[in-house]
């Protein structure tokens, strides 16, 4: 399995805090058969700012330090990115990174609502072609309450991405709820953890993908785990497992279907 949302480099953020935390998310990972983490400590949010070229280099080193403890898991440099004013011209600095070095970057909006320059962003990321992936918005407020303005987000070519523990539950029943929503409606394309710590907030991928299987499918846990590898090879995401290949256009009628409730 592929994990394409951490915060497993210590000290950094409100993740891991030392390099034993780190140690010991890593072979919790293994555990659950993660062989590839992608590290992406906050920056940009009010309080964290991580800097791709510290980002690269924190990297680099722990991945040292885990293949000398004889960890098998490959850590990846990337960043959650809070969506603000700066972020294109912070992208033109080279302080941002994508997620493994890829065309997909993982962008965080507040919890509270959907910036009014969402659209704008997204147009202007796909202009200098990345691909941006919308952090966990089943636990933003204003998507739990309006759905179609993610499928709005969605439509124009953004793409989403659950957290493992919202569809189990860890962040309450709203969020739960929203979770499996948004995913049975077609508006979520990956699942990862966001693990910040062993106990506190770890993994839980496999079970998700057990819970997922379960509800929806086996098609449904291979259609999101190819969009994991995707991610780490460069390549578009899979077709959704309930969109006809033949149809255009089909997330668009997704989203006209929700305004229409």
């Amino acid at each position: 399995m592929i994990d394409i949302h951490t915060h497993i480099l210590p000290g950094v953020d409100d993740g891991a805090a030392n390099w034993e935390d780190t140690l010991n998310m890593a072979r919790a990972a293994v555990l659950e058969g993660i062989t590839t983490i992608i590290a992406t400590p906050h920056h940009a949010n009010g309080t964290y700012t991580n800097l791709a070229v510290e980002i690269t280099e924190h990297t680099r080193s722990i991945n040292e330090q885990l293949f000398a403890a004889g960890v098998p898991v490959t850590i990846r440099t990337g960043q959650e990115i809070r969506v603000h004013d700066d972020l294109l011209e912070a992208w033109y600095r080279n302080e941002l990174l994508s997620l493994a070095e890829s065309n997909y970057v993982l962008i965080e909006m507040p919890s509270s609502r959907i910036p009014k320059t969402m659209i704008e962003l997204i147009h202007e990321l796909k202009v200098i072609g990345l691909r941006p992936i919308i952090a966990h918005p089943e636990r933003n407020a204003e998507v739990v309450q309006h759905p179609d303005r993610l499928a709005e987000l969605i439509d124009i070519g953004a793409f989403a991405q659950v957290t493992s523990h919202s569809l189990l539950g860890g962040f309450g029943k709203r969020i739960e709820q929203a979770a499996w929503s948004l995913l049975r409606s077609g508006l979520i394309h990956i699942v990862s953890s966001d693990a910040h710590h062993i106990e506190r907030r770890g993994f839980r991928l496999r079970e998700s993908y057990e819970l997922i299987e379960q509800r929806m499918g086996a098609e449904w846990v291979y259609y999101l785990q190819q969009n994991a590898s995707s991610i780490i090879d460069n390549l578009p995401f899979e077709l959704h497992p309930d969109i006809n290949p033949s149809s255009n256009g089909a997330v668009r009628r997704l989203f006209n279907l929700f305004r229409k409730k």
